[in-house]
């Protein structure tokens, strides 16, 4: 017996209505096809309807995921203790991408204010950056929330060091099929005036080469390549003049992501802490996501001069930084606030959780220290 999903408000429904009117107005100025890309681009980011800038509350209980800094603000303690052995070592700034609500960017800026510059937050959707505004301003205070600068656009360059918690995985990505020995590329048509998927044969010969790279060649084996979240790392890699960039998210290397028993692919969806396997499933309500490939995360730095300073699972990230230790310091161990904390931390090192299949990476550049969160545990072997 399926289960029954929540129904959206009548505001929703209308927003999605509208959201699915332009996508199939853009499917009809392209000749009846657009890369899956573009379709999962006008979903997550479309203007006042898309999934992202939208103005619904999307993380939480009442939203569509739970993320690692709203389980716990022993997440973002636990990160502070990295940032500080990196920020006297640059300009003292920490740019953060996808703060979502800003309970990572609030722990941080309690955790880091003595040696911290400026706390830049690159955030295209102004609601969502009004809302971070306001929960920073409620959890700080005015002199800490000062150094928050808030950017529509990338800056000329970055000195600091660039964070990222589940940031790769809500860009778009390209699907792809392998049949008949060469690679079709998965799009979106209109049939009845409905959307569907439709295949055409994949004509990029970059994105040819880098199937070949990763793809099985087995017949009908379905999965996702990611030229957006490399292009995004190599365009930071020519802005860092100085500093480090650490990147969270669920994912794989690339033997695990396209193992042959992987054969459909990471994609899924997201609707109220419901999978959801249709693409169209109330669009611009329903998150579209897809595992992270961190051995190209890993190529796409190293080819642009970065080092890889590690690449390792959440929970021996967050164990070398002493989050036991900071979960001792909760009270006793019988108390109401230490069982509810130790839970919570139990969800982010836990390898059924998201201690394993949540990964961390960083790239270094004209830094010279010892990265504690990566002293046990580094897997980059297997990129």
């Amino acid at each position: 017996m399926k289960p029954q999903l929540p129904l959206p408000s009548p505001d929703a429904q209308a927003s999605s209505v509208h959201l699915t009117k332009l996508i199939k107005n853009e499917i009809e100025q392209h000749q009846n096809w657009i890369p899956f890309s573009r379709f999962m681009e006008l979903a997550l980011y479309t203007p006042q309807y898309g999934y992202y800038s939208g103005g619904s509350h999307k993380i939480g209980t009442d939203g569509d995921f739970i993320t690692a800094p709203t389980l716990s603000p022993l997440f973002g303690q636990t990160l502070a203790k990295q940032l500080a052995e990196l920020l006297p070592q640059t300009a003292g700034n920490i740019y953060e991408f996808g703060a979502g609500t800003g309970h990572l960017a609030a722990t941080l800026l309690q955790n880091l204010s003595d040696g911290l510059n400026h706390y830049y937050i690159i955030e295209l959707s102004a609601e969502l950056a009004e809302r971070q505004r306001q929960y920073i301003l409620e959890n700080t205070s005015l002199e800490v929330a000062a150094k928050i600068i808030h950017l529509t656009t990338l800056p000329e360059h970055f000195d600091g060091i660039i964070i990222g918690n589940e940031v790769l995985d809500a860009m778009p990505v390209e699907r792809l099929i392998y049949q008949d020995e060469g690679f079709q590329q998965i799009g979106v048509s209109l049939e009845n005036d409905k959307l569907i998927e439709a295949i055409r044969p994949l004509a990029q010969a970059e994105l040819t080469q880098t199937a070949a790279l990763y793809f099985p060649p087995l017949p009908s084996y379905t999965s996702e390549l990611h030229p957006a979240q490399y292009a995004f790392i190599q365009t930071l890699a020519a802005k860092l003049q100085r500093g480090g960039m650490i990147f969270i998210d669920y994912g794989f290397d690339a033997a695990q992501y396209y193992h042959p028993q992987r054969k459909e692919g990471t994609f899924i969806g997201h609707y109220r802490h419901h999978t959801i396997h249709d693409p169209f499933f109330n669009i611009g309500l329903t998150d579209l996501t897809a595992h992270v490939n961190f051995t190209d995360i890993a190529r796409a730095g190293t080819e642009s001069g970065l080092d890889l300073i590690g690449y390792l699972p959440q929970s021996y990230f967050l164990l070398n930084l002493g989050i036991i230790d900071l979960l001792a310091q909760i009270g006793s161990p019988d108390s109401v606030e230490y069982i509810q904390t130790a839970a919570t931390v139990q969800k982010l090192i836990h390898q059924h959780e998201m201690g394993e299949l949540f990964k961390v990476i960083a790239f270094g550049k004209d830094i010279d220290i010892d990265w504690t969160g990566f002293s046990h545990g580094d897997i980059c072997h297997k990129l």
